[in-house]
């Protein structure tokens, strides 16, 4: 499919959304009524300051990422993206909309613990918002090996400030191992049935025990901003 001949099926925030066979016509009329990954957007809109490095975890269909390049003027948006079907669709949703060169996606799960393997299976769903690195009981899925990115190296790669992550209950162990110490901005979606009411609580203290403060105002229901704590000479 040539740039001249895609067909646009939506719009979400001045994001020109390109057809693909990942959408559906319930996801595209979410997008179209601003409803698709809503809180996450909204979220990230009101909160993500001008000239950010943003990290992405969990790109999806390329829509969200795609949003905040395009309005919160980022330096440069990093996606991460476990299943290897939706890439070819979210960089021509990044090339229709121009925004090439603040915005790229890589393939890769990233892990924070020191012992992280190499690669790690992932299960596609047929609805790509079903995908997981768990395996559900009774839910048609095909594995697929994804390689790791180590945390610790992906901060030298690429230094950021600003991490938005959509990991489908991988927030927990990721926390539990990460420095975030160069990071001051922090938005994600809560799954509570992946975790638990004690994960959600030991969630909250790992943000507490590494220097953050949830942002109850602007936080939505299901996705949390938290915000480093800063000294009075820190601005």
């Amino acid at each position: 499919m040539t740039e001249a001949t895609l067909t646009i099926v939506a719009t979400c925030n001045g994001v020109e959304v390109p057809d693909a066979p990942i959408l559906g016509p319930r996801m595209i009329e979410a997008m179209n009524n601003h409803r698709y990954e809503r809180q996450e957007i909204e979220c990230g809109l009101a909160v993500i300051p001008k000239g950010a490095r943003i990290l992405e975890m969990g790109a999806g269909a390329g829509v969200v990422g795609a949003v905040l390049a395009k309005n919160c003027a980022p330096v440069s948006i990093l996606s991460i993206e476990a299943n290897p079907g939706l890439l070819p669709h979210i960089n021509r949703l990044y090339a229709h909309n121009g925004l090439q060169d603040l915005i790229s996606v890589r393939h890769a799960v990233v892990f924070s613990a020191p012992d992280a393997p190499g690669t790690v299976t992932f299960n596609v769903a047929g609805n790509f918002l079903g995908s997981s690195l768990t395996e559900l009981p009774g839910k048609k899925t095909r594995a697929v090996e994804v390689p790791v990115l180590r945390y610790s190296d992906l901060t030298k790669e690429y230094p950021h400030d600003t991490i938005m992550m959509d990991i489908e209950g991988g927030e927990l162990d990721f926390l539990r191992h990460a420095d975030l110490s160069g990071v001051n901005l922090v938005i994600l979606e809560m799954h509570r049935d992946a975790y638990g009411r004690e994960g959600m609580q030991e969630i909250r203290n790992l943000f507490l025990d590494k220097g953050f403060t949830l942002n109850e105002e602007q936080s939505k229901v299901g996705v949390h901003i938290w915000c480093r704590l800063m000294g009075p000479d820190q601005g």
